[in-house]
Formats: structure tokens, sequence, C-alpha cells
């Protein structure tokens, strides 16, 4: 039984290595996209402009109320009646980046919360802008409490990206299915998918990890 697993799972091996090429990539940028959305949507939430206030309200409470997969057919599928298409890549990127923005926005709207108001007033009458501010004193500090947080985050962002097989990305979810249906061996090749995924996970919790410690070194 591990022989046979092992030669079908090599004679496959560049192919998985393709698809989980695609997963790293698909990680990445939706964190970017994640990131850029929580920023703008915790910023937002706590502007004194009613109108910013309510669509970061709205923007949390659809993403959070409402399935990941039927955001990504939302994007991928709802979109092109309105003359905008996307990549089943691009559209898979943007609808997870979305979803998983909603989240980063109430992390970093707690990790905002956890910096006391006396900072930036000191830093506003030493003659910091409300921006440098920001990007120079507080968030610094916001990204050291909400590490583990968007860690966590961010793994869920790794393995979300199964649930892009259903808009045709070939990630590791669809090339396993796809070897599956021509070899009737999915016991092989699950299990495949998941050391890859357990992997590259680790990866991440590690170099979190070594984040965790630099920043303490710093402190």
């Amino acid at each position: 039984m591990t022989q046979d697993f092992l030669s079908e799972v090599s004679l496959y091996g560049p192919g998985f290595f393709y698809a989980a090429w695609t997963v790293f990539w698909l990680t990445i940028l939706t964190i970017v996209v994640s990131w850029a959305c929580g920023l703008a949507a915790a910023i937002g939430h706590g502007s004194k402009w009613k109108a910013a206030r309510m669509a970061s309200a709205f923007y949390i409470w659809f993403i959070r109320g409402t399935p990941t997969l039927i955001q990504v057919f939302i994007i991928y599928f709802g979109l092109p009646q309105f003359g905008i298409r996307l990549s089943p890549f691009a559209a898979g990127v943007f609808s997870l980046g979305l979803n998983s923005g909603a989240y980063v926005a109430e992390i970093v709207r707690a990790g905002l919360s956890a910096i006391p108001r006396g900072q930036t007033e000191s830093a506003l009458a030493l003659g910091f802008s409300p921006a440098e501010t920001m990007r120079s004193i507080i968030l610094p500090q916001v990204f050291r409490i909400i590490l583990p947080a968007i860690t966590n985050e961010a793994i869920s962002t790794l393995k979300n990206t199964s649930l892009l097989s259903t808009i045709t990305v070939v990630e590791l979810t669809l090339y396993a299915q796809t070897l599956i249906a021509a070899t009737f061996r999915p016991f092989e090749f699950y299990i495949a998918v998941a050391v890859i995924y357990l992997l590259l996970t680790t990866v991440l919790t590690q170099l979190a990890a070594w984040l965790e410690r630099h920043y303490a070194k710093l402190s």
C-alpha cells in the first residue's frame, strides 16, 4: 500500500508542485488584498465621516454574514452581468481578499483600540501629521499586538484557496480531483493534498513565530 501510494504521488509530483505554487501565489496576493481592505475598513469604522463608518460597517456585516463560497460565486459569476469579467485566478484573489479583509478589519480595530489615545495626541502635538502618526507610531505597535491573530487569518486564507476549485482555478484540490477521476484513487491523492497543505501552513506558522521573536527582541 505504501509503495503504491508513493509511486502514484511521485508520478504526478510535478503537477502537485505546480498546483502548490499556484496556492502559494493565491495566498500571498490574497493576504495583500485582505490587509489593504481590512486596514481601510478599520480606519473607516473609526472615521469622523458617517458615510465611511456606514460603508465599513456594511462591508464587515455582509462579508461575515454570508458563506465564503457564495462570495466567490458572486464575484466570478455575478460581476460579468455588469460587464466586469475576471479570470478565475483574479476572481479568486479578489473574492478571498474581500472575505478575509472583513476579519482583518476586526483584528486591526481591536489592535487600534489597545493603543492609548494619548500617543496619537502627543504625536500630533509634536507636529506629526495624522498619516505620519498612523504609519510611524501607531501601526508598528498594532502589528505586534495583532500578529498572532493575523497569522491565524492568513492560515485560514491559505486553506480557503481550496474553494477556488469550484471556479476552475487549478490549485491542489482541483488537480487532485482531476487525478482521482482518471485513476479512481481518492485516498492517496487527498492524503497528498492534505500533507502539502500541512507543510504550507507549518511554514507560515514558523514564519509568524520568527516574526514574534524578532519583535520581542526589539521591544
